[in-house]
């Protein structure tokens, strides 16, 4: 069985991604969307949050499933039996970074390859950092993720604002 793995962060979960998700699907015959934990980003949402909301948001692409993980994508893929990994690139300068992420996967698990692919152009622009931002300072974010992802963060960063006494 041929396994993509789509490693990320995922916080939150934006149309950019599930752009690239829903593309290279087809090519696959397993796709597996990796949450990492990443506890040195801070995410604004818990990994049980981004594995729940990914769950919900591409449950009905049939050959997708959502796993949260901890740890190095090398170990990942080793338990997952994969060796093919999904990048997206929005700029060049994501694939400077993309380009030296690949080949050190590469030297660690050897036989790995990664699948570059460039967002449609309407979410070319989107990134999670910018979508935390936005709503983070109460911005509409629901041109930019999926209506849950969108209603998550709300709640998100209500509950921060009410904490601060704002």
């Amino acid at each position: 069985m041929t396994t993509i793995v789509y490693p990320g962060t995922f916080d939150p979960i934006t149309n950019g991604h599930i752009d690239l998700i829903e593309r290279a699907a087809p090519l696959f015959e397993r796709l597996l969307v990796a949450v990492a934990a990443s506890p040195r980003k801070r995410p604004a949402l818990s990994l049980d949050q981004r594995v729940t909301l990914a769950s919900e948001v591409l449950s009905g692409i049939p050959n997708v499933e959502v796993i949260g993980f901890d740890g190095l994508t090398t170990d990942f893929l080793i338990e997952q039996e994969a060796r093919v990994l999904l990048r997206g690139l929005r700029s060049s300068a994501d694939f400077d970074y993309e380009l030296q992420l690949a080949q050190i996967n590469r030297i660690q698990l050897p036989g790995t390859e990664s699948l570059f692919m460039a967002p449609a152009p309407e979410n070319a622009c989107i990134s999670s950092t910018i979508v935390r931002e936005i709503a983070r300072l109460h911005g509409d974010v629901s041109r930019l993720v999926p209506a849950a992802v969108a209603q998550a963060l709300s709640v998100r960063f209500a509950d921060e604002a009410a904490e601060r006494g704002e």
